[in-house]
């Protein structure tokens, strides 16, 4: 998915150029999976997103890029012990029993939800971290900050699910955070086309450089070149 021309000419009139980064440093560069695990994977669960199998090659070629150029792969899960790791979103704003218990069974330590899809090429080398919000970008919901403060990164490469929830406040936090965001239009996912688009287009205006994967890949390669 592209951006409509219509918002790449609103982007122009801000800016000088459609695209905020032409080069792309691996050392100091990750790539951030976001939510790529069973609950959100697997056909028929009850929050399900069908297109982020789609989207599994394309998180797939970024993460062997990331990792020939030598720059880290971190994969995010979403996981939630209880209804008090989260009260206000839990009890208020989902506020009926039968949503907050499929959550949680879904997302909880014991449930098979939390593992990542068996898909995803996840090595050994690769950093595996939770949170119990949807930013990954959170100090108190999730310790991303800390691993990537210790590597010096300054620039990340946001990929996963829910495009438009977790992805999207992931990067909102990140850019808030003086973080270099880079934004895979083809390697995250929404449930409709329509919340896709709105996304990227937010996201290309105000929080980051939105790219496809073959964008990202060829970046990744002529900067390990580099």
């Amino acid at each position: 998915m592209t951006l409509a021309k219509t918002v790449e000419d609103i982007i122009l009139k801000r800016r000088e150029n459609l695209h905020i980064y032409s080069k792309l440093n691996p050392g100091t560069a990750a790539l951030i999976v976001i939510d790529m695990q069973n609950a959100f994977c697997r056909p028929g669960g009850p929050i399900a997103v069908d297109a982020a199998r789609d989207i599994v090659p394309n998180v797939n070629k970024l993460a062997k890029s990331m990792r020939a150029a030598g720059g880290p792969v971190f994969w995010i899960q979403m996981m939630i012990e209880s209804e008090a790791d989260w009260p206000v979103y839990l009890g208020d704003i989902l506020s009926r029993r039968a949503p907050i218990e499929t959550m949680l069974q879904e997302l909880s330590p014991a449930g098979s939800g939390t593992a990542l899809w068996p898909e995803l090429d996840v090595q050994a080398s690769d950093t595996i971290v939770r949170k119990n919000r949807f930013s990954a970008f959170l100090a108190k919901a999730c310790k991303l900050g800390e691993h990537l403060e210790a590597r010096d990164i300054d620039t990340v490469i946001i990929v996963g699910t829910l495009a438009n929830v977790c992805c999207e406040s992931s990067a909102r936090d990140a850019a808030m955070q003086d973080y270099k965001v880079i934004f895979a239009s083809d390697a995250n996912a929404a449930r409709t086309e329509s919340i896709h688009a709105a996304t990227l287009e937010t996201i290309a205006q105000y929080f980051g450089d939105v790219r496809s994967t073959e964008e990202i890949v060829g970046m990744i390669e002529a900067g390990a070149r580099a």
